[in-house]
């Protein structure tokens, strides 16, 4: 029997100075903290599965970006995605939205970028597409 495996499909949107947006539907952590992003919302809305290997890299993504003095949010809107949050544990390691506008908002370091651009969380997300 034939398995086919899905690669990870990941895409990042910059939101300004150390910010940074990454959409997972299906390792960009690193590529993103060597070019200076130290505040990640990883953008889980377009997951329909999650196993130890995705939270595995979520939680090492975590403690690379606080290793450099940054944080990591996570973007859920599957009941069936924040289940295994709850169910590991990990909804007491990570700090939980369920849209990426308020995510942005949330967050400091976030609300600065947006101020530094004259912009506010929701129209961030609208020109990016990050909206819904």
């Amino acid at each position: 029997m034939e398995t086919h495996i899905q690669p990870i499909h990941l895409e990042s949107t910059a939101g300004g100075g150390d910010c940074a947006v990454l959409r997972v539907t299906g390792e960009r952590v690193i590529h993103l903290v060597d070019e200076g992003v130290r505040h990640i919302i990883a953008d889980l809305r377009g997951v329909t599965f999650l196993d130890s290997t995705g939270l595995g890299v979520l939680v090492g993504s975590l403690k690379r970006l606080r290793s450099h003095e940054g944080s990591l949010s996570v973007v859920i809107n599957a009941d069936r995605i924040l289940r295994i949050f709850r169910i590991t544990g990990l909804v007491n390691v990570f700090v939980l939205h369920p849209s990426v506008q308020e995510a942005v908002s949330a967050d400091g370091h976030w609300r600065a970028a947006m101020a530094t651009e004259g912009r506010t969380a929701a129209e961030w997300c609208r020109t990016h597409g990050l909206t819904a």
